[in-house]
C-alpha cells in the first residue's frame, strides 16, 4: 500500500500519468524517513528541510501541509501496511502538479508517500570491511540546488554503476572546484588529531538530516574541535578517520581509501552517543 494525496491505495492504482512533472523534468523533491515502532525519527528537521526545499523550487506549500498533518500521514501508511511494531524506510515525494513545459502551469503541489521494512531497529556499527574511491567523470556544481534531495541525481546513479564495476562499496564525489562534496548516498566527515571537520552546504553537499544531528553532537564533545570546511581529495589520504552518514543507516566507517587504512573508534563513539540521542527524543 501506498499513501496518495491522503489516500491509502494499494501500489497497482497509485501510477503516474505520463505527464508527471517529476517524471518528465524532475520537478520534484524528497525525504528519506527512518519510522521505528511507530516512532519518526527526526521529524521536525525532515519537515522544515522539505519545507525549505519546497520554497526554494517555488511550489506552493498547502496550508494543511503541517509537521502534524506529515506525521499522521506517514504513520496511517504504515498502520495500513502492517508495519506499526517494526523499522521502515520512508520515501515522501512531492512534485508540482502537472501541466506545462519548463514553465507549469500551477505551483501547487501532489505528494506520495512509500515504505520498506528494514531489518535493524535503531543505528548499529558495520565492523565490515568499506572501501571508497573518487568518481571523478562528473562534478557537482554548487548551488542552493545542489543540497537539496530532488530526482535529479544522475551523478548519483552514474557513480554507483562505477562503484559496482570497481568493487567498490562507494565513491567520494567532486565539485567544480575539485572539492570533496559528499559520497553517493550520503554526508562525509573526517577525523585527524582532535579536529572534526565536514563538507559546508557553500560546496554542494546534501543538507543531510543525519549530518546536522552528527553535529550537534560532535559540538557536545569537548575533546574535539568541529570545523566546517572544504576538504580537498589530498586530505583523505592523511585523515586519521573518514566516516559516512545518513539517515537510514546513521554512521557508516570508512575503512579504506585507495592503500590508507583507518581507524573507527571515534565513528563508533559518535555511534553510541547517537543511539542515545535517538532513545531520548
Amino acid at each position: 500500500m501506498v499513501n496518495s494525496n491522503g489516500h491509502i491505495l494499494n501500489k497497482e492504482d497509485a501510477s503516474l500519468s505520463i505527464y508527471n512533472r517529476g517524471f518528465a523534468y524532475g520537478d520534484t523533491v524528497f525525504e528519506t524517513i527512518k519510522i521505528s515502532h511507530n516512532k519518526v525519527f527526526f521529524l521536525e528537521d525532515h519537515y522544515f528541510r522539505l519545507m525549505a526545499s519546497m520554497r526554494i523550487l517555488r511550489m506552493e506549500i498547502p496550508m494543511y501541509f503541517t509537521l502534524e498533518f506529515l506525521e499522521t500521514e506517514l504513520l496511517k501508511l504504515i498502520a495500513a501496511n502492517n508495519q506499526s511494531h517494526v523499522t521502515v524506510r520512508a520515501k515522501l515525494q512531492v512534485w508540482r502538479k502537472e501541466g506545462g513545459l519548463f514553465n507549469p502551469i500551477t505551483n501547487d503541489v501532489d505528494f506520495l508517500i512509500s515504505t520498506k521494512v528494514l531489518e535493524i531497529d535503531f543505528y548499529v556499527c558495520n565492523d565490515s570491511e568499506y572501501r571508497v574511491d573518487l568518481f571523478k567523470d562528473y562534478y557537482i556544481a554548487p548551488s542552493l540546488l545542489s543540497t537539496l534531495k530532488s530526482n535529479n541525481r544522475l551523478i548519483n546513479v552514474v557513480g554507483s554503476i562505477y562503484a559496482k564495476e570497481n568493487n567498490l562499496n562507494n565513491c567520494l564525489i567532486l565539485n567544480t572546484n575539485k572539492s570533496v562534496v559528499e559520497a553517493l548516498n550520503a554526508n562525509i566527515f573526517l577525523v585527524k588529531g582532535t579536529t572534526i571537520k565536514t563538507v559546508p552546504l557553500y560546496d554542494g553537499c546534501i543538507k543531510g538530516v543525519m549530518r546536522k544531528q552528527i553535529i550537534d553532537i560532535i559540538k557536545l564533545m569537548p575533546e574535539f574541535s568541529f570545523e566546517e570546511v572544504s576538504i580537498s581529495p589530498f586530505e583523505l589520504q592523511k585523515a586519521d578517520e573518514l566516516f559516512l552518514t545518513n539517515t537510514i543507516t546513521g554512521i557508516q566507517p570508512i575503512t579504506h581509501y585507495r592503500k590508507r587504512v583507518f581507524n573507527t573508534e571515534v565513528s563508533k563513539n559518535i555511534l553510541a552517543k547517537l543511539n542515545v540521542k535517538v532513545r531520548l527524543t
